[in-house]
């Protein structure tokens, strides 16, 4: 059911949930959480989408906060969606016109779940500074997408310079997979350790850049960040190692090759999640993301110094390491170390950093 309430007021849209929910059996008294949802007018229908998926997973109360001109009369026109219309949640859409753009936080703190965590999402262009923005200062979980802003890797760093307990963002979450997968692939024999690494992806993917990052932060290698086609996302990475490197490669959306020396190829299922999906991840969690926080403070940075040295160095360096290591698996052979004792003392600490993001 959809209810449009044109130049309006948020007591009168409370009342009218209120009215709604005994006349049609909205099930309000099970949402967890309230999901603000600050978007332009031009990708509100597509936000209001994902939102709506993501709710199906976690019942919540959905505010959709759209600033339009700030000419003319102060006004809000309103509109409510319950029932089949809005999954497992409850969906209120706000219009501001007028002043009421400039104080949005003021028109949705009526309308906030009593005693409920608060996520505000941005799906496009996000605040300069989150710790300065009305809306993401009464979230407890505050999501951005970087992907989508006009200017991803500044965007990166802004977030890395503003971070505090609670952000997040969508970049990161499309890496879970490829996290996994890599953390799980070193697990297993010989047990070595990683001597560099080279992800391959778009210039224009911050998810390539954080998935760099963190095997920068968390093997503490050398990492080198190849471009591809625009558009093409995460497409493949490498992790050197004296017995050969694992490759894993997705070329097109939904299947990868994992390659490992002494092993026949395995193809696996790495799909390409969707924004729904990776937003419902992150409501599935509502406390600080440590190993984001590292990632996004710590290796960028590391990743930065190492793109900052000449390749042929890198390179040089990444030989050298790899030979060091060959030289040290060869001696833990000849002093008859198991294969256990080898993986305690090289085993990187990938897996530890692998959580739901």
């Amino acid at each position: 059911m959809i209810v449009d309430l044109p130049s309006t007021s948020t007591a009168a849209i409370g009342k009218r949930l209120v009215q709604l929910r005994n006349e049609v059996g909205a099930l309000a008294l099970g949402r967890v959480l309230t999901l603000v949802v600050v978007v332009n007018e031009e990708s509100a229908d597509e936000a209001i989408e994902i939102a709506t998926e993501a709710s199906r997973q976690h019942p919540c109360r959905i505010i959709v906060v759209i600033s339009n001109t700030r000419r003319g009369p102060n006004r809000i026109d309103g509109q409510i969606r319950v029932g089949g219309d809005a999954g497992a949640s409850e969906i209120v859409i706000m219009r501001l016109f007028g002043q009421l753009s400039a104080h949005s936080q003021s028109v949705v703190t009526p309308l906030l779940l009593a005693d409920s965590p608060v996520v505000a999402w941005w799906p496009r262009e996000s605040p300069s500074d989150l710790r300065h923005d009305p809306i993401a200062a009464m979230a407890t979980r505050r999501v951005t997408d970087a992907a989508e802003c006009s200017h991803p890797r500044a965007m990166l760093t802004r977030l890395a310079e503003t971070y505090r307990p609670g952000d997040t963002d969508l970049s990161w979450t499309r890496v879970t997979l490829w996290r996994g997968l890599l953390a799980a692939a070193l697990d297993g024999p010989p047990y070595e350790s990683v001597t560099a690494a080279t992800v391959a992806g778009a210039p224009d993917s911050p998810s390539t850049d954080l998935l760099a990052a963190w095997l920068a932060w968390a093997l503490r290698v050398p990492v080198a960040r190849e471009h591809t086609q625009a558009g093409s996302g995460i497409c493949a990475v490498r992790l050197e190692r004296a017995s050969g490197p694992i490759d894993l490669s997705r070329p097109g959306d939904l299947v990868a090759t994992m390659t490992q020396p002494g092993q026949p190829d395995r193809r696996i299922s790495l799909r390409r999640r969707g924004d729904s999906e990776c937003l419902a991840d992150e409501l599935r969690r509502l406390d600080a993301d440590e190993t984001y926080a590292d990632v996004l403070r710590k290796g960028l940075d590391r990743l930065a110094a190492g793109e900052g040295a000449s390749r042929p160095a890198a390179v040089s360096r990444a030989k050298r390491a790899a030979e060091r290591e060959r030289r040290n698996h060869a001696a833990q052979l000849e002093t008859g170390i198991s294969a256990e004792e080898r993986a305690a003392s090289a085993r990187p600490a990938l897996r530890s950093s692998v959580k739901p993001s």
